[in-house]
């Protein structure tokens, strides 16, 4: 039998737990002022890096029946119960069927900008970038972000990608994520939640009005596995809301909480 290992997080405050996931080539670092923000109203906050992410193990097996295992043995060693499960992207996707498996886990699920539905593969130009970063020429962030710059134009993405950098020793950059696996794997990011899935509690879908992610036939999937549910589009923000329009997503969590 597989070892259980565990994942790596940064905890927050003290009180109800509320657990957070970061998107695809994230990590919890991501979620740190929004963790900081939700330790301050009463909760212990776990900001989780997800297997092949940030501080994690990596792993060659990627999918999100994996995923969500890897979050129930995060909560059982912690001894987390009736938790806030807020998960953004691919870790939307990740809270959506841990909260249908685990549903007496969960109290309230919150999904930022992902639809239960398929995506098809769409992060071509971002992995082919990633890999072109040869750290044996590379020596600086700038010139990580140059490599980057001939794949992938717009400098917020870029740089949400270059905080996987990381001094694996001096002189010498690499990357917390597991590209490789990543690369071969890329296809599960965008499966769809299992047609029987379904959750009955309160459930929370934020969209950015620049997104693409939600959009008005998914409305009608998503009621399909939440009959709870409401959705809320945050203003003047495109797939990392969060980032983007930090005071609109922080007032939509809070009334929703």
């Amino acid at each position: 039998m597989e070892e259980k290992r565990l994942l790596h997080s940064n905890i927050l405050g003290e009180g109800k737990p509320f657990v957070i996931l970061h998107g695809f080539l994230g990590m919890s670092d991501n979620w740190k002022t929004h963790g900081k923000h939700l330790s301050e109203q009463g909760f212990e906050v776990h900001l989780v890096d997800q297997r092949n992410h940030g501080r994690s193990f990596w792993d060659a097996n990627f999918s999100y029946e994996v995923l969500a295992e890897d979050l129930k043995t995060y909560c059982e060693a912690h001894n987390l119960k009736d938790i806030t499960l807020l998960g953004h992207s691919m870790g939307g996707k990740t809270a959506m069927l841990f909260a249908c498996e685990y549903p007496e886990l969960v109290s309230k699920l919150i999904v930022a900008d992902i639809s239960p539905r398929f995506y098809p593969v769409h992060h071509d130009g971002i992995l082919a970038g990633l890999s072109a970063l040869n750290f044996d020429v590379i020596k600086t962030r700038g010139e990580a972000d140059t490599t980057l710059s001939g794949y992938v134009d717009d400098i917020g993405t870029r740089q949400f990608l270059l905080k996987n950098l990381y001094w694996i020793e001096k002189g010498k950059l690499a990357l917390r994520i597991n590209l490789d696996v990543l690369k071969e794997e890329v296809s599960e990011v965008g499966e769809a939640l299992p047609s029987y899935s379904n959750f009955d509690k309160p459930a929370l879908f934020m969209r950015g009005d620049r997104s693409e992610y939600i959009g008005v036939g998914d409305e009608a999937i998503i009621k399909n596995h939440f009959s709870d549910f409401e959705i809320v589009t945050i203003a003047n923000a495109g797939h990392w809301l969060h980032a983007e329009n930090p005071k609109d997503f922080f007032a939509a969590l809070l009334n929703f909480i």
